[in-house]
C-alpha cells in the first residue's frame, strides 16, 4: 500500500461499518489501551484489507459510501451517520441519503451501478412484460422494491431499487431461472408494479375485511323490500289500533332520548372526575430518542383535491420525524388527472410518493387504504385527511406513545379541530360539536371501557393489529367507527391521545347534511351488520360493552330519526292536542318537560367544558345553538335511511378548500391547544 485512502473512509470487515481515517490513532480505529505500535499495525491491516472497495468482505453499503463520497457526492460525516441509521432500519444505505435529501436519485443509482456491477433500465420507454408477473411472489417483489422486466434469453431482467436484495429475489424465483438485477427509478418500479399486479390487488382491497364482519353482503333489495313490508304493516297497525302504535313509536324514542343522554352524562362525569383531559404526551421538540424508532407510514386519500395539494405537501413536510423514518404514500384515484397534475408541480420530498388505486367498485376510502398497504413500508400507519393541519410533532408523540403502552393498544386516535371555525355560524357550531366530541365524549367513553368509534382521520394503528382484523371494510362508508368495533371485537384496546390536528370545517348546510347522511347511514350498517350475529357480538365484546354499542350506535342514529316525535311535546303546555294524552298525566308530560331541559342543560354543559382552550373559548356563547344544529341531524338520518335501500356504499364527497384557508403560514404552527 501507497498510503491511506484518499477519500477518508475506512472499512471494518467485522462489521461492515465506516470510520473516519486521519493520519492519526485513535478510538475510531482501535480500542484505547494497545501499545501504538499495536494501534499502528490494526490500522494498516484494516486499511490494507479494504484499499479495494469491492472487497466481497466489505458490505455494499460500506462500498457505497467510499464511491459518494470519493466522487464529493457526501460528506464523511454524513455518510457515517447514515450507515448507522441503516443498520438500525435494516435499510440501505441510499435510501437513507436520499430521504434525508443528501443526493438525488439520479446520482445514487449511477453510484449504485457501480457498486453493483449492473446496469439500469428504463421502466418508461420498454414497460415490464406482462408474462413475467408470476415469476416472482408479488409481496416479495413489492418489499424489495423489484419488478420483472424481460426475458434476456435465459436469464430475466428484474428491476430494482434495492440491488442489496437481489439474493433474496432470486431465491424467490422457480429453481433454474437466472436473474439479473437491473437499477430503475423507485417512481418507474412503482409504475411498473401498478401495472403488472394493480388489478390484483384492487380486488383483494375489496374484500379484504372478514366476510361475516363486512357488510359487503348488503342486499339493497332485500333492505327496500322489508323497509316497504314494514311501513304497510305499519300503515295498517295505525288504523286497527291507532293509540296502541303511537304508544309503542313514542316509547321506542323516549328510550333512545333516554339512553343517548345517559351516554353523555356518564361520559361527562367520567371526565370531570378524571380531570378532564386524557393521559399527557410529551411533547419534544425533536422525534424520541427510542433506540429503534419505527418507520411510521402515513396514508393520505385524495380525490379531486387540486386546490389544497400544495398546501398539504407542504404541511407534511412540517412533521418533526426524521425523514428516513417516513413513508408518506398519497392515494390518487384513476380517474382524478386534476389532483396527479397537482402532484406532479408539488415537488414531493423522497419520503412521499403517490399512488394510484386501479378502477373498481366501490370507490371509497376504505377501499383506497386497503391497496395501500400493499405498498406501506411502517410498522404503524396513519390516516390523514387531504385538508389536514397536524401539529408538526404529532408522529413523535405517537411513536413515543406506542413505546410506553401495552401491545393490546392498537389504536392512538388524536384529536381533531378547526381552522375556519369563524368562518360562519355553521362552521362555528360544526367547531363546537367536534371539540365536544373529542375532548368529551370519546374521551369519556374510553374511560368508560366501551368501544371507542374512531375518527377518519389522525388515526394510529399498529401494523401487525391492523392486518390481523382484516385491514378496512371497502363497502362501509363510515370505515373508521366500523374499524373501532372490529379492533374491539378482536381484544384490542384504542387510546385517546394529547394531539391535535387543525381540519377544515364543513360550513354549508347541503353539504353538511350529504356528510352526515354517509356518517349516520354508516353507523346503522355497521350496527346491522354486528348484529346479524348477536351471541358472538355479545361474546367478543361481553355484557358492558354489548350494551354500550346499542346506545353508541343503534340509539344515536334512532335519536336523530325520531326526534320530531319529541319535538310535538313542545306544543302540549299551549293546550294542543297530542297522541299521548290519552295515556299522561300532566304531571307525567311535566316530568318529561324537566329531562329534556335538563338535556339541553347537559348539552350545554358539555360544549361549554369542551371550549375551555384558548382559542375555542369565545363560542361558548354559542353552546345553547348547538341544540338548534342538532335539528339538522333528522334530515341527514332520513337521507341516509333512504341511502341504505338504493345506493348503500354511496360515498358522498365533501369539497374542500372552499370554506377557508388556514390562519397561519402553512409553515407557522396552527392554534396552540393548552
Amino acid at each position: 500500500m501507497d498510503g491511506e485512502p484518499t477519500d477518508g473512509l475506512v472499512g471494518d470487515a467485522d462489521t461492515g461499518s465506516l470510520r473516519l481515517s486521519t493520519g492519526e490513532t485513535g478510538p475510531d480505529v482501535v480500542p484505547l489501551g494497545r501499545p501504538p505500535a499495536a494501534r499502528a499495525a490494526r490500522k494498516l491491516r484494516v486499511v490494507v484489507r479494504q484499499e479495494d472497495p469491492f472487497d466481497d468482505r466489505m458490505s455494499s453499503d460500506a462500498r457505497l459510501a467510499r464511491v459518494l463520497v470519493r466522487r464529493g457526492l457526501v460528506e464523511v460525516a454524513q455518510a457515517r451517520a447514515a450507515l448507522g441509521t441503516a443498520r438500525e432500519l435494516d435499510l440501505p444505505l441510499g435510501h437513507v441519503l436520499h430521504a434525508r435529501g443528501a443526493i438525488g436519485e439520479e446520482a445514487l443509482l449511477s453510484a449504485l451501478a457501480e457498486v453493483h456491477h449492473t446496469g439500469c433500465a428504463d421502466l418508461s420507454s420498454r414497460p415490464p412484460d406482462p408474462a413475467l408477473a408470476a415469476l416472482l411472489p408479488r409481496d416479495i417483489a413489492l418489499a424489495a422494491e423489484a419488478v420483472p422486466w424481460h426475458d434476456a434469453g435465459g436469464a430475466v431482467v428484474v428491476a430494482t431499487a434495492r440491488p442489496d436484495l437481489a439474493s433474496i429475489l432470486a431465491e424467490a424465483a422457480p429453481e433454474g431461472t437466472r436473474i439479473i438485477p437491473a437499477l430503475a427509478r423507485r417512481d418507474e418500479i412503482l409504475a411498473a408494479q401498478t401495472l403488472l399486479w394493480g388489478p390484483e390487488m384492487a380486488r383483494e382491497a375489496e374484500t379484504r375485511a372478514p366476510e361475516h364482519l363486512s357488510c359487503r353482503t348488503w342486499k339493497p333489495a332485500r333492505v327496500l323490500a322489508i323497509a316497504v313490508l314494514t311501513l304497510m304493516a305499519f300503515a295498517v297497525a295505525e288504523v286497527l289500533a291507532p293509540l296502541e302504535v303511537s304508544i309503542v313509536v313514542f316509547a321506542v324514542a323516549i328510550l333512545a332520548f333516554f339512553a343517548n343522554i345517559t351516554l353523555k352524562a356518564a361520559a361527562f362525569a367520567t371526565m370531570l372526575l378524571s380531570g378532564g383531559r386524557p393521559r399527557q404526551v410529551a411533547r419534544p421538540d425533536i422525534a424520541p430518542r427510542l433506540l429503534r424508532p419505527p418507520v411510521v407510514s402515513l396514508l393520505v386519500p385524495l380525490y379531486r383535491e387540486a386546490e389544497i395539494a400544495g398546501r398539504l405537501v407542504r404541511l407534511l413536510a412540517r412533521l418533526r420525524y426524521p425523514p428516513e423514518r417516513l413513508d408518506v404514500i398519497l392515494l390518487l384515484e384513476a380517474d382524478d388527472d386534476v389532483t396527479a397534475e397537482a402532484l406532479r408541480d408539488a415537488d414531493l420530498p423522497p419520503w412521499m410518493r403517490a399512488i394510484t388505486v386501479p378502477p373498481g367498485h366501490p370507490r371509497t376510502k376504505p377501499r383506497a387504504l386497503n391497496y395501500a398497504l400493499n405498498f406501506a413500508r411502517g410498522e404503524i400507519v396513519g390516516i390523514y385527511d387531504a385538508e389536514d393541519h397536524p401539529d408538526p410533532n404529532q408522529v413523535a408523540d405517537v411513536v413515543r406513545r406506542f413505546d410506553e403502552v401495552p401491545r393490546d393498544v392498537a389504536c392512538l386516535q388524536g384529536r381533531l379541530d378547526y381552522y375556519n371555525a369563524d368562518h360562519n355560524l355553521m362552521a362555528r357550531l360544526f367547531t363546537i360539536e367536534y371539540a365536544s366530541w373529542f375532548r368529551v365524549l370519546l374521551p369519556g367513553v374510553q374511560r368508560l371501557g366501551l368501544v371507542v368509534p374512531l375518527g377518519g382521520t389522525t388515526v394510529f394503528l399498529r401494523r401487525d393489529a391492523l392486518e390481523e382484523v382484516g385491514g378496512w371494510d371497502a363497502h362501509n362508508v363510515t370505515e373508521d367507527a366500523e374499524l373501532g368495533l372490529r379492533l374491539a371485537r378482536a381484544g384490542y384496546r384504542t387510546e385517546l391521545i394529547d394531539t391535535t390536528t387543525f381540519e377544515e370545517a364543513n360550513a354549508a348546510v347541503l353539504p353538511w347534511v350529504r356528510q352526515r347522511s354517509r356518517w349516520l347511514k354508516g353507523y346503522l350498517i355497521t350496527w346491522a351488520t354486528a348484529m346479524r350475529r348477536p351471541r358472538a357480538l355479545w361474546r367478543d365484546l361481553g355484557a358492558w360493552r354489548f350494551f354500550g354499542l346499542q346506545a353508541q350506535f343503534l340509539t344515536a342514529v334512532l335519536g336523530f330519526f325520531l326526534a320530531p316525535l319529541l319535538w310535538s311535546l313542545a306544543f302540549v303546555p299551549f293546550g294542543m292536542p297530542h297522541p299521548l294524552d290519552a295515556v299522561l298525566a300532566p304531571e307525567q308530560y311535566l316530568w318529561l318537560g324537566v329531562l329534556m331541559i335538563l338535556s339541553f342543560v347537559l348539552s350545554v354543559a358539555v360544549s361549554v367544558h369542551a371550549c375551555a382552550a384558548p382559542h375555542l373559548r369565545h363560542l361558548r356563547k354559542l353552546a345553547p345553538l348547538v341544540e338548534v344544529y342538532y335539528t339538522l341531524g333528522t334530515f341527514a338520518a332520513w337521507l341516509g335511511a333512504l341511502e341504505l335501500t338504493a345506493r348503500p356504499f354511496f360515498w358522498a364527497k365533501t369539497q374542500h378548500g372552499v370554506y377557508g384557508a388556514p390562519p397561519v403560514d402553512t409553515h407557522g404552527e396552527p392554534p396552540e391547544d393548552t
